[in-house]
């Protein structure tokens, strides 16, 4: 695994840090298997997300907790293959719903992936714009990086109780710079807007049900914007329902 540390020409080793994650460096993850071999760059989407962000807390405030919290919960997510890695998600307790859909254990979200696991849906196979189902881990991945070579920030903008329910506001957002099934890029903002409830135990600080919930049609619809790369004319099929959520179709948030 590469070094997460940086050796100065005067000798003096300096330990990298990520200023917005916990757990991604230091002698705690030496032996940590990331998933591309070595502890996740984020400079691009941290400049991305400064730029984006529509607050700036305060260190140590409660938004800046819950927000560190959140990212860190994203990266070992996303970038940690082993259960045994994790420093800040409670394995055995993990559960993940998105919309009231029944709860994923750690298993089966390291399987399918965040991007597939976030965007499940109960519409029927032929009302989805993007159905996971159809997409292995790696496909998802490759398909949002490709339309977000930036990333896709998160920040927080609200928190409304906590610990051991930590309930809050966020949002996601990024540029569309890159092609989604078939669609050219606008460069535009794309975003979306959600409600989560993270469970905390505090007595361990780890996270163990994560509860998500979210209108996906805010990102899937903006995505399918642009026009067509092969020139021909929009398909029927693209007029499909983009909304997972009968609840926040209604609610504004």
């Amino acid at each position: 695994m590469a070094s997460s540390d940086d050796v100065t020409e005067s000798g003096v080793v300096q330990v990298q840090e990520d200023p917005y994650r916990s757990f991604i460096y230091g002698e705690g993850e030496k032996d940590t298997v990331w998933r591309t071999g070595a502890p996740p760059n984020y400079e691009v989407v941290n400049r991305l997300f400064e730029e984006g962000r529509t607050n700036v807390w305060a260190p140590g405030s409660v938004e800046e907790k819950v927000q560190r919290l959140l990212k860190t919960w994203e990266m070992e997510i996303v970038h940690k293959v082993r259960p045994q890695d994790f420093k800040l998600i409670d394995a055995e307790a993990f559960e993940h719903s998105v919309n009231g859909t029944p709860g994923k254990r750690i298993e089966e979200v390291l399987l399918i992936g965040s991007y597939n696991q976030f965007l499940q849906t109960s519409l029927p196979e032929e009302l989805r714009a993007y159905d996971p189902s159809k997409y292995t881990m790696q496909e998802a991945q490759t398909t949002f990086l490709n339309a977000f070579p930036r990333g896709f920030a998160v920040e927080i903008l609200e928190v409304y109780s906590g610990p051991p329910k930590v309930a809050y506001k966020f949002r996601h957002f990024s540029t569309f710079d890159g092609p989604f099934q078939g669609h050219a890029p606008t460069g535009e903002l794309v975003q979306l807007i959600g409600i989560s409830i993270f469970t905390v135990d505090e007595t361990t600080n780890k996270v163990g049900k994560i509860e998500f919930f979210y209108d996906p049609g805010e990102l899937i619809g903006d995505l399918l914007k642009g026009p067509l790369l092969d020139g021909s004319a929009e398909a029927s099929t693209t007029t499909r329902s983009v909304s997972g959520c009968p609840v926040l179709s209604k609610l504004q948030i």
